[in-house]
């Protein structure tokens, strides 16, 4: 059995593979979640510009699953501010502030989502509580 610590872009998307490597492997693991917010998503607060291609091969199916990804960049833009004006800067093809074929999210929304596909997929989610330490049996196995 597995335990995920934080219920985060990166803790539900662990979760979610490892319920797809156990389905694929014909096994039945107990994957369980702990998020310290009360609600997934609740202390992800910040919008962000999501690169797809992580999700498309963890989900290739996102689309159809509904995710909140609904705002594609459209156009690019980058300047250098001084006090008294604005001077244009390029964005060159292949920098990281090239974000054609991105989608502008509002992260903890993304979150939620992410949460729900895991529970679909057996996941046991645990939100509002916090994990403080591991508590290990005397040959070194957790135990809690």
């Amino acid at each position: 059995d597995v335990l995920i610590v934080g219920g985060g872009p990166a803790g539900l998307a662990a979760a979610i593979r490892l319920k797809q490597l156990c389905n694929e492997a014909g096994v039945d693991y107990r994957v369980t979640l702990l998020e310290k917010a009360t609600q997934l998503g609740g202390h992800t607060l910040s919008g962000a510009v999501l690169e797809p291609r992580a999700l498309d091969e963890l989900l290739p199916d996102w689309k159809e699953r509904g995710a909140p990804l609904n705002t594609p960049v459209k156009e690019d833009s980058m300047s250098f501010l001084t006090q008294g004006m604005r001077v244009p800067l390029p964005v060159l093809p292949g920098s990281p502030m090239n974000n054609h074929g991105n989608y502008i999210v509002r992260l903890g929304n993304f979150v939620s989502w992410l949460g729900e596909v895991a529970e679909e997929m057996g996941v046991e989610v645990y939100a509002g509580y916090g994990a403080v330490v591991v508590v290990e049996k005397l040959d070194g196995a957790v135990a809690g």
